[in-house]
């Protein structure tokens, strides 16, 4: 009886660690393709609807951060360009007497014309007449040039200031915080009413709707795997066996490494072992930091 009970513990036993039969050949863990989005301005922030786990999409509004110093010194530019342009020369109006001056003297040398076919009036006399028609005009062309070269110049020394409110429109955007990658939020390090730095850390986001396992193999596994390789993945499920998932290999490290430290014995760490990153979709029960296996 003995030795039957002995005999129907150890089948037992067998058929318990045959229950979640491993086939790995390579093991490791999940990681994210991480994004540490900064501050672009410098401020107070006004506002920040932000939190941790937060699925957030390419365009989506967060926050703000204060902009009003932008604002008024955007204004001050405004006033100068203002300034400058009002002192361009009215052309039109500069010009008016000088063009009122031709069409009484093309209208004395058409009278004089029409007087000396009619011998009514001397040669000389309508010569006079041409003659006081074309210095009107070149006074007139000379007045535009001027007037021209002076409303350039104002248009000129306006540019810079031009440029200056172009800058200070990128930088009034830019105190909206626009999210501009597509994941979850992970870590959140500034809160509402804390100074934002040109460069300072906010938050980070991670797209999980893919993720990547990165996996050791030995040197005797190398000549197995290539590049676009399919493979499965096997993660730990909660009935005791494993979830499967297809994975594509998309790099292989060219270096060997020691295998890294969260392999569990020091025997397996002091061998050479070359990483590899295998890329697969995420159902949601996949996270960063999740140890997984790797069959061939």
């Amino acid at each position: 009886m003995k030795t039957f009970l002995l005999a129907s513990a150890g089948f037992l036993l067998l058929v318990s660690c045959n229950g979640k039969k491993a086939v790995s050949d390579a093991s490791g863990t999940f990681e994210g393709r991480e994004t540490i989005v900064s501050a672009e301005a410098t401020g107070r922030i006004n506002s920040l609807v932000l939190e941790e786990g937060q699925l957030l999409e390419v365009g989506d509004t967060v926050g703000h951060i204060d902009s009003l110093q932008l604002y008024l010194k955007k204004k001050q530019l405004q006033a100068q360009i203002n300034a400058v342009l009002g002192r361009k020369p009215d052309i039109p109006a500069q010009l008016a007497a000088y063009r009122e001056q031709l069409k009484q003297a093309l209208r004395e040398q058409d009278r004089l014309s029409n007087l000396v076919k009619a011998d009514a009036a001397t040669p000389k006399q309508l010569d006079d007449a041409n003659a006081q028609v074309a210095i009107i005009r070149k006074q007139i062309a000379a007045q535009e040039s001027s007037l021209g070269i002076s409303s350039s110049g104002l248009n000129k020394e306006a540019l810079p200031l031009t440029a200056q409110i172009e800058q200070l429109n990128d930088q009034l955007a830019k105190t909206n915080l626009i999210n501009g990658v597509k994941g979850t939020v992970l870590t959140k390090y500034v809160e509402a009413g804390e100074m934002a730095v040109a460069g300072k850390p906010l938050y980070k986001i991670a797209d999980l709707s893919t993720i990547v396992l990165r996996a050791y193999f030995t040197v005797n596994q190398l000549s197995s795997i290539k590049l676009g390789q399919v493979v499965k993945v096997l993660v730990d499920a909660s009935d005791g066996q494993y979830k499967t998932y297809e994975g594509v290999i998309e790099w292989i490290s060219a270096r060997a490494e020691f295998t890294p430290k969260t392999i569990q014995t020091k025997e397996e760490r002091a061998n050479l072992v070359y990483a590899a990153k295998i890329r697969l979709k995420n159902d949601g029960y996949l996270k960063i930091g999740m140890y997984a296996e790797v069959g061939l």
